[in-house]
């Protein structure tokens, strides 16, 4: 997983709510296993036509927030399904940050554990990175995970709150795997301590 620290980026404002998995991703793609691949897929119900142009109003279609790395949306963001296919297609497109009011605790998690940084702000605060991200869509917003800190520019600046836990795995890129493996040494000394006090467990068959 890659690391995230600091992340300087367009913002998209994706002005709704209750945005579920399926509409971040729909069922058909969930075929594959597979993380990379699935951005062109993310909002496809909402991003394409039926005949699949584009749609010019989706807002990650217009050319000042295709290269946006950050996405401010509505409340409850990730409802819906438990499918991991959400973050890993989100990422695939190039967001590495959300912004919301709220999300889907599922889908926080496996945000989190993927390398995508959620941030829950109060409304008001969303509202204003809204407005900011749609009146000046060209200024970068500026995310430091270590500070815990949101900045546009001279104009706003927030502070966010994250699990110190999270806050370690995405600063050092550490999956679950890696997490576990961070504690080897005391597995190790359990196994061989545990060895010895029940020696029957481990005979071979």
């Amino acid at each position: 997983m890659k690391k995230f620290d600091k992340l300087s980026g367009i913002a998209a404002p994706l002005r709704m709510i209750n945005v579920d998995t399926d509409i971040i991703i729909p069922k058909q793609f969930l075929k594959t296993i597979k993380r990379s691949g699935l951005g062109i897929h993310a909002f496809h119900d909402i991003r394409y036509n039926e005949d699949g142009t584009p749609k010019a109003e989706f807002v990650l279609n217009k050319l000042e927030y295709k290269n946006a790395s950050i996405l401010i949306t509505g409340e409850n963001f990730g409802c819906g399904s438990s499918r991991e296919h959400a973050p890993w297609a989100i990422l695939d497109m190039g967001i590495t940050c959300v912004i919301a009011p709220s999300f889907a605790d599922i889908f926080y998690n496996n945000s989190c554990k993927n390398g995508i940084l959620p941030i829950q702000l109060p409304q008001d605060q969303v509202d204003q990175l809204m407005d900011e991200a749609e009146t000046n869509p060209e200024a970068a917003l500026e995310i430091d995970l270590e500070k815990q800190t949101i900045k546009r520019g001279n104009k706003l600046s927030f502070e966010f709150e994250i699990d110190p836990a999270r806050k370690h795995s995405l600063l050092n890129g550490l999956d679950d795997i890696d997490l576990t493996l961070e504690k080897k040494a005391r597995i190790v000394n359990f196994e061989t301590t545990d060895k010895q006090k029940r020696s029957w467990l481990y005979k071979e068959a």
